[in-house]
């Protein structure tokens, strides 16, 4: 049975331990709507001292925290609106759940698109939604964001851009192509937005039930706030490393921090916007062990398969160390 469920909790860790929750234990396909508030939220494999000034952030009153899917930082504030798809992979379609959103957009008026990896933008091309993505061995994961009245300049105040990504698309394109919807509907409200959701999930998927919060079991919700709200998960201890190798991919960032012992590399610490989280996860264990040798290296990324660890393996083989 398709379900959906709302939140009226604006604290990110909840709201994170709700979605994994209904990760776990929901069948069919959920639509799960919610709000952080002020609030920056960087992807499983991000360092967060590189993406976010979290002193500022907090000093301010703000939180940071981390999600498990990939993907790169966000702000969260309560004119963004959060939406997340859960499903079993049989019938996880990304494809499908972008049209229901991108069609609640423009049933309200305004023309909107996806492009890239994992954006959605308006006709003009201003991004007002970023997506990323999970799976497990049963169950698919898509969620994204939908800026509605987002306080822009909080964004540009807490996050901190990768040079590289400047680099690769210029300062002044960056700033310009993230976009509020209330630019293109001057009265639109979260309210709203959330009601052309909802009727276009049903539309696409049809009758569903609404999931009471209550009916969860409210003792593990608690446990996966806990973790959620946890120094070691959202900040974690970064011990020193030996060295550090870092590019720009057109998937993603990387930065591998390596431990090394006479010559072989005793752990890895990798951090990246990739979307591809599995790649990442399994760098650790591809690499320990590994002599520091640039086909030694390669080899072991190659033998994790697709066609981003073949990216990375090649560079993994000409890069200076």
């Amino acid at each position: 049975m398709n379900s959906i469920i709302y939140t009226v909790s604006t604290d990110p860790y909840y709201n994170l331990a709700l979605e994994e929750t209904l990760f776990e234990t929901q069948e069919g396909v959920c639509l799960y709507l919610w709000q952080n508030k002020n609030t920056v939220v960087i992807g499983r494999n991000q360092n967060a001292w590189k993406e976010c000034r979290i002193d500022m952030l907090e000093a301010d009153g703000g939180r940071l925290a981390r999600r498990s899917s990939g993907g790169g930082a966000v702000f969260h504030d309560m004119g963004n609106l959060n939406f997340t798809f859960i499903a079993p992979l049989e019938i996880y379609d990304v494809k499908r759940q972008l049209g229901v959103i991108i069609s609640a957009v423009n049933s309200l008026g305004i023309a909107a698109g996806f492009t890239g990896r994992n954006d959605i933008v308006t006709e003009s091309g201003a991004k007002f939604s970023g997506n990323a993505f999970k799976k497990s061995k049963t169950t698919g994961l898509h969620h994204g964001t939908l800026l509605v009245n987002v306080d822009m300049a909080s964004l540009g105040k807490y996050l901190v851009p990768s040079p590289a990504k400047l680099a690769a698309k210029g300062i002044d394109s960056v700033r310009s192509r993230v976009a509020n919807l209330t630019e293109y509907r001057p009265t639109l409200t979260i309210d709203i937005l959330k009601d052309a959701v909802v009727r276009s999930f049903v539309l696409e998927y049809g009758n569903c039930s609404t999931i009471c919060e209550s009916s969860l079991d409210q003792d593990i919700l608690a446990k996966k706030a806990a973790n959620y709200s946890s120094w070691e998960w959202n900040k974690g201890a970064s011990p020193a490393f030996d060295l550090s190798l870092s590019n720009r991919f057109p998937w993603g960032e990387i930065e591998l921090e390596l431990s090394l012992i006479d010559g072989r590399i005793t752990h890895v610490q990798p951090w990246s916007d990739a979307m591809d989280e599995s790649l990442i996860l399994a760098l650790p264990a591809a690499l320990t062990g590994c002599r520091l040798n640039n086909m030694d290296m390669a080899r072991a990324v190659s033998a994790l398969g697709g066609q981003d660890a073949e990216d990375l393996s090649r560079w993994l083989g000409t890069v200076s160390i």
